[in-house]
């Protein structure tokens, strides 16, 4: 079986189609058939914007998918479940604790905002799942859970922290990916990627038990990366061969023209109001 309807629209990114807001974040907005999935919230400003003008109704948000912890992903969490009564939240127990990034050598916080926590808090067991293993969230819709880190080269992407003192890594654990499994091939969208980009798509490949990979949309993360780390992840990449990349918000201009020049027009730069089908 496969998902035979499938619509992805980017409604938030750091850069935006006219008319649209941007800002740093990310949030997508996945219809699967009758399923409306909302994959992040960005930092809560440019959501609700952006949907009003793209003429998508959030109240019909059937799953709010959370990709891991960090603020930019977070902070439009209040108004989406005010806004869709009715939605579930799909997040990992780390998704809500404290963390940290370094800004030059101080700590900056980096975690998910009181106001969101406080929303999740509220909800009722029933409308919330913690997330730590593979999950189905619809016939050929899943998320993958904890993603392993087998890449040599790949890492979270940045200086994080679980404390205030910067004293203890952030491995970021609640990394995690959503995959749909299409007529052709596994379609994969990332928030971040603090996983590492090929072993988050290799677990998709993996648990969808896809033999192509249809398409990859959303953050990759390599904005810190060095020549070597975008090197071997566009090579691997190679072997993947994807029909689609759309990088987005944290993926970084080298990164950006690293694909271009591999994949040509394979690669289509991401903004807030792009709208994909497949």
């Amino acid at each position: 079986m496969s998902i035979n309807s499938l619509k992805i629209t980017i409604l938030v990114d750091n850069s935006a189609g006219c008319g649209l807001s941007s800002e740093h974040g990310l949030s997508l907005w996945i219809e699967t058939g009758d399923s409306r999935i909302l994959l992040d919230t960005g930092q809560g400003g440019a959501l609700p914007h952006n949907a009003e003008k793209l003429d998508i109704d959030l109240s019909r948000t059937d799953c709010l998918v959370l990709s891991h912890g960090h603020y930019d992903h977070r902070g439009g969490i209040p108004r989406l479940l005010r806004t869709a009564s009715e939605a579930e939240v799909y997040c990992h127990p780390c998704s809500v604790i404290p963390r940290y990034g370094s800004d030059a050598g101080r700590p900056k916080p980096l975690g998910m905002q009181c106001e969101a926590m406080w929303a999740i808090d509220s909800l009722p067991s029933s409308r919330i799942h913690w997330i730590q293993d593979r999950r189905e969230l619809f016939r050929d819709v899943g998320l993958t859970g904890y993603i392993p880190r087998n890449s040599e080269y790949e890492d979270t992407g940045g200086a994080f922290f679980l404390d205030p003192e910067l004293s203890r890594p952030d491995p970021i654990d609640d990394d995690m990916a959503l995959w749909i499994r299409t007529r052709d091939g596994v379609v994969v969208c990332v928030g971040c990627c603090h996983s590492g980009l090929i072993n988050t798509l290799n677990q998709a490949l993996f648990q969808s038990g896809a033999s192509r990979l249809r398409a990859v949309i959303g953050g990759f993360h390599l904005l810190n990366a060095d020549d070597s780390r975008i090197e071997n992840t566009v090579k691997a990449l190679q072997t993947l061969s994807p029909e689609l990349i759309v990088p987005c918000h944290c993926t970084g201009s080298r990164a950006m023209d690293a694909l271009e020049n591999a994949f040509g027009g394979e690669v289509i730069t991401g903004l807030s109001g792009r709208i994909f089908e497949f």
